[in-house]
């Protein structure tokens, strides 16, 4: 046995030797990569202001530590915090990255990402990673590990930035990862499965309608095996990073310098008082180069389309069509609906071999987007499709070409423009879950129509229908065109868009989940929150809801993870409205109930506004889809409503035996009607004529069957039309005049 003293030294020898095991994984941690220069170069950036407090001790549980930071909205009292953090954050790092930034100085080395300030000091800039994919699904579940958990619904698998807990928050879907218990000793880890460069993270409390829970500081750790930890230092001290003030605004934080390794782990020190620890999280990092990593190139999404994937503002929304427009002045034509409440109009593209023309027998077709103003996802689709359709028809994409050839589309990518100029401003990881989400005067775009249902119920109820109240084109109520109606501009703009124009089909972009709705999307029983509440069109929505979903890459992958509570995959991706959740004065029930058009709502991700690096993929996701959807609306059948002198008959109805809602005929006399394949019954009746029926077949191939209709005028009608020619009475008017003269005469000779 060594004596005391040579058992000293061997424990000396060996702390020192486990130290520098543990110095030399942080220099990795740092960056140093040798086969990639940038990364070399990394330990040459000097710190950048930051959200942590240097050196300072587990903070408790205070009102000042709640305080928000600069990448949420902000106190008088935290801007002069945050005017101290940058005057400490000026100085140089203890760890010798100032020397050496002296050195490359000298040299006449440029340090990368770096510029220079009004009095030529360097500045360093910072390098922008994009989320790793915890909201967007792209990190599965079996990456995110916890010290403890409180149940299996709060488990780590649901601390996802911007996750929603069911009305219940029920033992499987609640809203963020909640600890076992509260203590300092908890974490939340995400496993990157590859070197990573972690630049920074993103937090928020739990979801819930019923409890507030949140962190209020955290320490950030990394590790390359995930046995062996190293914490986050301003020089030789942990750094203690400030986090919520509640539970909703994510808070970002980035780190004072990019750190490389495979694990980060969140060790939340404090929280809301009289709360629990609960956190949902998106960790920022850029994947380091490796061709061997099997995940990455399993779940590797690339396209071939050269597009403009970026967030466009309004102006460069407004930019980009006119680039479209230029590029195909043939087919396309801009033009705007109306005006949003702060003045910015509403513009729209058409697409069409002869734009701004209703020509016979075409059927229009309609996309919308950003009811929702913070649901970027789907705006940015239809400002893709528009690029995707003008350059495909110039290079004579046959399938493209008779697309725009035989349809007359549109498309309006930004229906609350400023609801998105608010969600743009914040970025696509700091808004939250609604801020945008309601037009400038607060209302919800979508759900601000008229109910038009409980109208039509009620007068199903009292046997109204058809006598007093038609099956379709359920009149607006007067109250609700009155001037002081709660009813947004926009809202307004895009009722009379739909009374002009006949569209026959349309969908309108929504985001946060991997679903397709179809109407109606009100129950029948008021009370009820979920019900089943087919349209006399039931099987017709299904198709074209399936239609829609069933060419999506993930809608129907039975697979994937589900976005917040619903599986829907389950269902095919598609559910009926109501079933959902209700939702009177939806754009879907009044499209349907007012108009000949089928409207559907298409839940085109779970995130509502992805990173711009992530547009790509989901144009990948979707592009087929919007194909697909849009020559749905050549399913059933069309034909114009004549004369016997070849005229056509506007507002005649087209009413199928066996479907108990009709549609009309537009201005010019044509018609079209979506309909599944099979026989049907259609019976042609305008005022004035006589009916006429015809058995009408729809097949399965594409494209919709012509079936037209020659109506006679009825004698009633055209004696009407004679006597009124010749400014004369009704006969039957003529002859009660006469009788009630003859009848005295009689009288008189019998007396």
């Amino acid at each position: 046995m060594l004596p005391p003293v040579t058992r000293g030294r061997g424990c000396t020898f060996l702390a020192l030797s486990l130290l520098g095991l543990l110095g030399s994984n942080l220099e990795v941690t740092r960056g140093q990569v040798p086969e990639d220069e940038d990364y070399y170069m990394q330990e040459l950036i000097t710190r950048e202001h930051y959200h942590g407090v240097p050196g300072s001790e587990d903070p408790q549980p205070s009102p000042e530590s709640t305080e928000p930071t600069s990448d949420r909205r902000e106190s008088p009292r935290v801007k002069e915090k945050e005017k101290h953090a940058e005057k400490v954050d000026s100085k140089p790092a203890k760890n010798g990255n100032g020397k050496k930034e002296e050195k490359s100085k000298k040299a006449g080395l440029k340090t990368p990402n770096s510029s220079s300030d009004a009095e030529g000091h360097y500045v360093p800039e910072r390098e922008e990673c994009p989320p790793l994919g915890l909201e967007n699904l792209k990190i599965d579940d079996f990456q995110l590990h916890a010290s403890t958990i409180k149940r299996y619904g709060l488990g780590a698998h649901r601390g996802r930035l911007n996750i929603q807990a069911g009305v219940n928050e029920d033992d499987f879907y609640d809203g963020g990862w909640c600890a076992g218990r509260n203590d300092p000793l908890q974490w939340f880890e995400v496993d990157a499965r590859r070197l990573t460069k972690f630049t920074g993270i993103i937090t928020q409390g739990r979801n819930s309608l019923w409890s507030s829970n949140w962190v209020t500081s955290y320490k950030v750790l990394v590790s390359n095996d995930s046995h062996t930890w190293v914490t986050i230092k301003n020089g030789t001290q942990d750094i203690v990073f400030v986090a919520n003030s509640e539970k909703e605004i994510p808070v970002r934080n980035l780190l004072p310098v990019p750190v490389v390794a495979r694990y980060i782990r969140v060790n939340p020190r404090t929280w809301f008082i009289g709360g629990s620890v609960c956190m949902r999280v998106e960790v920022l990092g850029c994947p380091m180069p490796d061709p061997n990593n099997y995940y990455h190139r399993r779940n590797e999404i690339t396209t071939t389309d050269n597009l403009d994937f970026k967030h466009h503002s309004y102006k460069e929304m407004r930019q980009l069509m006119k680039v479209v427009n230029e590029m195909c002045p043939n087919v396309t034509r801009i033009y705007n609906i109306g005006k949003s409440h702060s003045g910015l109009k509403l513009y729209a593209i058409e697409i069409s071999d002869n734009p701004g023309e209703h020509e016979l027998g075409e059927p229009e077709f309609r996309y919308t987007a950003g009811s929702h103003g913070n649901e970027a996802l789907g705006r940015e689709l239809l400002l893709l499709l528009m690029q995707f359709m003008c350059q495909e028809y110039l290079s004579g994409n046959p399938r493209i070409r008779h697309l725009v050839e035989e349809t007359r589309i549109h498309l309006l990518p930004s229906i609350n423009p400023d609801g998105y100029e608010k969600a743009h401003e914040l970025g696509s990881e700091l808004g939250g879950w609604s801020v945008g989400r309601w037009s400038l005067d607060g209302l919800d775009i979508h759900h601000n129509f008229p109910d038009l249902n409980s109208i039509l119920w009620e007068a199903e109820a009292r046997k109204w229908v058809p006598r007093k109240v038609l099956n379709h084109h359920v009149p607006i109520p007067d109250w609700y065109q009155t001037k002081n109606a709660t009813v947004s501009m926009e809202t307004r703009a895009l009722i009379a868009w739909m009374e002009k124009i006949p569209f026959v089909l349309g969908g309108n972009l929504q985001g946060g989940e991997l679903v397709v709705t179809f109407p109606y999307d009100m129950a029948r029983v008021k009370w009820k929150m979920q019900e089943q509440s087919p349209t006399p069109d039931d099987h017709v929505f299904r198709w074209l809801a399936f239609s829609y979903a069933s060419t999506h890459r993930l809608m129907t992958d039975a697979s994937r993870r589900v976005c917040h509570t619903e599986d829907f995959a389950k269902e095919d991706g598609t559910v009926n409205g109501a079933t959902w959740h209700t939702a009177p004065g939806s754009m879907n029930d009044f499209s349907y109930l007012h108009t000949n058009c089928f409207e559907l709502s298409m839940y085109v991700g779970c995130d509502k506004f992805p990173h711009e690096n992530e547009l790509p993929e989901e144009w990948e996701n979707n592009r087929e889809s919007l194909l697909v959807f849009m020559e749905q609306v050549h399913r059933g059948i069309k034909g114009v409503v004549r004369d016997l002198q070849g005229r056509g008959i506007a507002n005649a109805t087209i009413a199928v035996e066996g479907i108990n809602h009709d549609v009309r005929t537009a201005a010019d006399g044509d018609y079209w009607r979506l309909l599944n394949p099979g026989e049907y019954k259609v019976t042609v009746k305008a005022e004035g004529y006589n009916p006429a029926s015809k058995v009408c077949e729809v097949g399965y191939d594409m494209g919709a069957s012509r079936c037209n209709f020659l109506v006679s005028r009825t004698n009633l009608s055209r004696i009407k039309e004679i006597m009124a020619r010749f400014g004369k009475q009704p006969i039957n008017a003529q002859n009660r005049q006469l009788r009630h003269r003859f009848r005295p005469a009689v009288r008189r000779r019998g007396t």
